[in-house]
């Protein structure tokens, strides 16, 4: 598991450069200010994360033993998808609801999952 944790991490780093790429070339001056900021709040969530979650699967690979860094780990990763998909999906589509739903409700989903994972990767710090 800490080798997918890797991988999602690299893929992720992978994917904030080419993000934020795309954002401050193609879309500086299409976007309004508060939604290029949201954008910009991805993109900088993104790349902090994906390194927290590189960081997460390196150590796990040498404590394999300690279920809180896989666990942290995947948290992180939920966060990725949730916070930052969210925020680059409002920023570049009109859609704001689905079947009714606000799709500006999973943006705090994400940061919680965010959080929790900060808070498994603590709880895994006192098993080393």
């Amino acid at each position: 598991m800490a080798k997918r944790l890797i991988q999602f991490a690299a893929m992720n780093g992978f994917l904030a450069v080419i993000i934020g790429a795309f954002g401050a070339h193609a879309l500086r001056g299409v976007l309004t200010p508060d939604l290029m900021h949201a954008y910009e709040t991805a993109v900088q969530y993104h790349f902090w994360h994906a390194l927290a979650l590189l960081f997460v699967g390196l150590v796990a690979m040498q404590h394999s033993n300690n279920r809180y860094f896989i666990a942290s780990g995947i948290f992180f990763s939920m966060g990725l998808v949730l916070f930052s998909g969210s925020l680059y999906f409002l920023a570049i589509s009109d859609i704001r609801y689905v079947m009714g739903i606000p799709i500006g409700i999973v943006t705090p989903i994400g940061g919680l999952m965010f959080m929790i994972a900060w808070l498994l990767l603590l709880f895994a710090s006192f098993k080393l």
